[in-house]
């Protein structure tokens, strides 16, 4: 498509920056959060990154030994509820957890889902 662009129109295209959505962290819903995370892979997904660093998805699908596309799935769910902050970097997806924005929301709770 970009070679399309550029030979109809005869101006380079210059690449745009992928923005992830994230939920506010007004709008954390205890509820939504706990759905979430009481699926067991999503839990496991949260502690693994309780160790306070970004994982890359391909990372946390080798620890948990599940397919890519099976990972994806379960970040993309985790994200959506305001549980995980994934940052691109290229082709690469870092994962980290939102501590700060959970404890903020409700006090104690990430260090209940990461507790083992």
């Amino acid at each position: 498509m970009e070679l399309w662009k550029l030979y109809h129109t005869g101006m380079p295209t210059t690449p745009t920056r992928e923005r992830i959505a994230h939920p506010e962290t007004s709008a954390l819903d205890l509820a939504t959060v706990m759905r979430v995370v009481g699926d067991p892979v999503r839990l496991e997904v949260v502690r693994l990154l309780g160790d306070g660093q970004e994982h890359l998805c391909g990372e946390l699908s080798q620890a948990l030994q599940i397919p890519a596309s099976t990972g994806s799935y379960h970040l993309k769910l985790l994200r959506e509820a305001g549980i995980t902050r994934t940052r691109a970097e290229g082709t690469q997806r870092f994962i980290s957890l939102r501590s700060e924005d959970l404890e903020t929301r409700f006090p104690g709770l990430v260090g209940v889902l990461t507790s083992s």
